[in-house]
């Protein structure tokens, strides 16, 4: 319950606060009063035009301070309709407009935002026409902030008293289950069920034998489940062995964020873009609470309701959308200009999984294509860089990036009640490339398992068959020592770079915001 008596003629929850004073210059900078999260709040951002006047007395008592300007991105945004006649100068009517905003971290109720035509306050601070709202025709930017004093306090250790509240250091999420969505990149088994099993070589490093995943043993996903203290998620087009009670992996090789042009078994792309995943994590979510309502022996191995709501849910998708395009014969520009439609549909399907309980939400970007083989050998007179990488195409993914970085900021805007970390894996990735020999790797741009050519990739002689040379038979195997090796058949990566990436990733020390794996429940 809120405290009427937190301020009293300049204390704040009991500690001195003279930028409260009408006679302080002193700046301040203001936290969250019940979490201690940092806001970016400065009292040197105050509307000081009618400091001494009545209506400021008055907007005081009723514990409210009036600011030009926040920091958006450390507030959720929650817009209210209410039913409250007001009258103004400029305009009046029956229904008011006001944007709470919210602790971004625990949805502390810190004040309202208004606009310059629904102001609703009870005790509105007139501008001194310093904001920066236009008076011509209605605004959606907000021209004034009215914060709740008592929902503040004081950042600089100088300004705490001592009853001020310190903040702690966030504790780690208990994330019962993971539901993962996504292409090969975190393929365990999906499309190996559906269609067809990857050969041996694949496998060979931790399996020991084929084990779905495009690589020679594990990948990030299976670095991460770990590391949460989970078995390896199960393919949800698995039948058989499966075990859905800590989770289940959408995913299957070869998906994409967009319906493709051409599907397998024909050709191209995998029929379970994320569209479906979406229809099956649906699907899984209804039918496993009926399961477990029967009983019986399948009842252990569903998820458990309340697990939705608390689960992880992980997201690495987007590169072969770019594929199709790349091998569609479509020009760097083209394939640029299709990002905002692949985009749109990844933020639709999160909004669709979000309004099923979804709250937590790890999202990879895409990594360098242009330092894999398969690009390289396809478009060999593509400029290089540094690293030897095709530039252009490296470019691309960037693109991809920049969009879907900015997509997750207005998803944190659009759902302020969940949890989003943006991960640059682009970024982890690319410096194996670059300086392979710092990270123990070698000859990184060469695929271990592969055949032929300066890359040692041929999409004719793939990783596991057999092919004819000169009349003999060659069966096209894995290098000696895939643990030094950064990719694994020219288009995926090794179990040894899958790991080096987690363990980079895990941290935080690549995510926005900057939280580790096990604290990615936190809004923060």
């Amino acid at each position: 319950m809120d405290n009427p008596t937190a301020f009293r003629g300049g204390y704040l929850n009991g500690a001195y606060h003279p930028s409260l004073s009408s006679s302080s210059r002193a700046d301040v900078d203001y936290s969250c009063g019940a979490c201690g999260y940092e806001l970016n709040l400065s009292s040197n951002n105050r509307n000081t035009s009618l400091i001494g006047s009545n209506k400021y007395g008055k907007s005081i008592k009723r514990g409210i301070i009036s600011f030009f300007y926040i920091d958006e991105s450390r507030f959720s945004q929650v817009d209210e309709l209410q039913c409250k006649p007001h009258f103004s100068r400029r305009s009046w009517g029956l229904f008011s407009r006001r944007t709470k905003l919210l602790c971004r971290k625990c949805g502390n109720h810190i004040g309202n935002a208004y606009d310059d035509y629904s102001s609703s306050a009870s005790y509105p601070l007139e501008s001194d026409g310093s904001s920066d709202c236009s008076s011509s025709g209605r605004q959606i930017t907000k021209c004034r902030y009215d914060v709740r004093i008592r929902s503040l306090q004081p950042s600089n250790s100088e300004e705490r008293g001592p009853s001020s509240t310190v903040t702690t250091a966030l504790k780690d999420c208990e994330f019962p289950a993971i539901f993962n969505f996504g292409d090969s990149n975190s393929d365990t088994g999906g499309l190996a069920a559906a269609f067809f099993p990857s050969p041996a070589p694949y496998g060979e490093t931790y399996f020991h034998m084929s084990a779905g995943r495009y690589s020679d043993g594990r990948l990030i996903i299976d670095f991460l489940a770990n590391s949460l203290g989970h078995p390896y998620l199960s393919a949800y087009l698995d039948s058989l062995g499966t075990n859905f009670s800590y989770g289940a992996n959408f995913a299957t090789a070869a998906s994409t964020i967009r319906l493709p042009h051409l599907i397998l078994p024909q050709a191209g792309f995998s029929p379970f873009y994320v569209d479906i995943q979406y229809l099956q994590f649906l699907q899984l979510k209804s039918r496993s609470q009926l399961i477990r309502q029967r009983g019986g022996i399948f009842a252990s191995l569903m998820p458990m309701e309340k697990y939705f709501s608390k689960a992880l849910y992980t997201f690495d998708i987007g590169q072969n959308d770019l594929g199709e395009g790349i091998f569609r014969n479509m020009t760097v520009q083209e394939v640029n200009a299709s990002v905002p439609d692949i985009i749109t549909g990844f933020s639709t399907n999160i909004k669709k999984i979000y309004d099923l309980g979804a709250r937590s939400f790890w999202i990879h970007n895409t990594g360098p294509i242009g330092c894999l083989p398969y690009i390289l050998v396809t478009f060999p007179s593509a400029q290089k860089d540094e690293a030897g990488c095709a530039k252009a195409y490296n470019e691309v993914a960037q693109h991809l990036n920049h969009k879907l970085k900015q997509a997750v900021v207005q998803l944190r805007k659009d759902l302020p009640l969940a949890a989003f970390t943006y991960v640059d894996v682009y970024s982890v990735k690319y410096s194996l490339f670059k300086e392979p020999a710092k990270f123990g790797f070698e000859l990184p741009l060469v695929a271990c398992c592969g055949y032929g050519g300066k890359y040692n990739y041929n999409s004719s002689a793939g990783c596991g068959t057999t092919i004819t040379v000169n009349g003999s038979q060659i069966f096209v195997g894995s290098c000696k020592t895939p643990s030094t090796r950064v990719v694994w058949d020219g288009i995926h990566y090794t179990e040894a770079a899958a790991k080096y990436v987690f363990n980079k990733i895990s941290t935080g020390a690549y995510s926005d915001p900057s939280l580790p794996l096990k604290q990615a429940c936190h809004r923060s």
